[in-house]
């Protein structure tokens, strides 16, 4: 079954192309879309570039990711719009139609998982797959109203799928419904390494220090009361000892460096067309020296160790998904820059760590979804599905 109507330009028109999966399986009955980075079996991967889709051929097999899905019984509907090389957190791509936010029309989807993101809130498929670099999940997810997980780095399978920066690359999924978002966590991860029990809150004061205004404190303090409940009140502690601009530069410096290794080659071969503020971040990645990436993985290096102490086995920390609401479709583009550069100071903290983080749909501010994040201990995925969606992950 291909989507038929599609109000949201949530789905790329790619045409009716049946993808086999398994009759019976403990997804049976729901539906799926895939972000235009997973190869599917009968369809292109364009990546949200004109000329990385005319250069694909039809695959022939489905992704790993994919195919757990389908082998579970899901059903497959059509692939969803992506940023272009998944390399943007707003979700406009001026190649295609813009996906429309279907819980705030006049506001952006939130990228790179942008589709995906417009397909589930606009009720045109169950669940849907998309990928999370710096937070190409969480965002949208937030932005529109959804519940949305990055996992621990390297524990869903990511071949057959177009790399962005491998060492921040994840797979992850976005649901409408803690029931059906748990149901696929079950098939996408596997079993924990032990049983995490969560007796301990964290609240990284330094992520809310840039929140901008008192009403989203307000509001994600009201959101967290449910989790406050059951494990008690939240200590304040900072994230980053050292500030968090020391580990958005790092991030940013990193992630830059690895997406040109993995396009730069392309870029100079065929010289695409591309967006200015996308071949703007690849040509930033080439720029970036060894000293540079040195002192970027130091900062990791030291975050990663803080944050591993400071979870434990036992530990959740809270934090802000992102700063606020989606931005506006009329925000000027040096908003956009700043949104999004609080925005990564808040989400490369997970990244940085290699942390699982998952994104609730607990808030609203202006009438907007707002998400509220939890980062679970490595490797606490599943637990950390079943203690924030109240559905045990079977």
């Amino acid at each position: 079954m291909a989507i038929t109507t599609d109000p949201f330009n949530a789905f790329l028109d790619y045409g009716d192309v049946a993808v086999p999966r398994a009759g019976k399986g403990p997804l049976s009955g729901l539906t799926f879309g895939v972000k235009d980075i997973y190869d599917v079996a009968g369809y292109p991967t364009g990546c949200g570039n004109p000329l990385k889709l005319q250069q694909s051929p039809i695959r022939d097999r489905s992704a790993p990711a994919v195919q757990r899905l389908l082998d579970a019984g899901a059903e497959c509907v059509g692939k969803t719009q992506t940023d272009e090389l998944a390399f943007s957190l707003n979700g406009q791509n001026r190649h295609f139609p813009y996906p429309v936010n279907p819980r705030a029309t006049d506001r952006l989807t939130g990228g790179s998982s942008s589709g995906s993101a417009a397909a589930v809130a606009g009720q045109l498929c169950d669940f849907a797959l998309g990928s999370d670099t710096g937070g190409s999940i969480r965002a949208p997810a937030s932005y529109c109203g959804l519940w949305g997980l990055r996992p621990t780095h390297g524990r869903i399978p990511i071949n057959m799928t177009m790399p962005l920066a491998p060492t921040f690359d994840t797979v992850g999924w976005i649901a409408d419904d803690g029931a059906i978002f748990s149901r696929v966590g079950a098939i996408m991860l596997g079993e924990d390494r032990k049983d995490f029990y969560f007796r301990r809150l964290l609240r990284a004061a330094d992520t809310f220090e840039l929140l901008p205004s008192e009403s989203e404190a307000k509001t994600l303090q009201t959101a967290t009361e449910p989790v406050v409940a059951t494990l008690g009140a939240a200590s304040d502690i900072n994230a980053s000892a050292a500030g968090l601009d020391p580990c958005y530069l790092a991030f940013r410096h990193l992630q830059a460096h690895e997406a040109w290794q993995a396009h730069g080659p392309w870029i100079e071969k065929f010289q695409p067309e591309m967006m200015p503020s996308v071949r703007e971040r690849f040509e930033f990645g080439r720029s970036v020296t060894g000293e540079d990436l040195a002192r970027a993985n130091s900062v990791r290096l030291v975050l990663r160790s803080r944050m591993d102490v400071l979870l434990g086995e036992d530990g959740l920390m809270i934090v802000p998904t992102v700063p606020s609401a989606a931005p506006r479709h009329d925000d000027e583009e040096e908003t956009l820059q700043a949104n999004r550069e609080r925005a990564l100071c808040m989400l490369s903290i997970a990244g940085l760590c290699g942390l699982p983080q998952i994104t609730l749909p607990l808030a609203k501010i202006d009438n907007c979804p707002f998400g509220l994040s939890l980062i679970g201990p490595r490797g606490s995925d599943r637990s950390l599905v079943a203690f924030a969606t109240g559905h045990p992950v079977h």
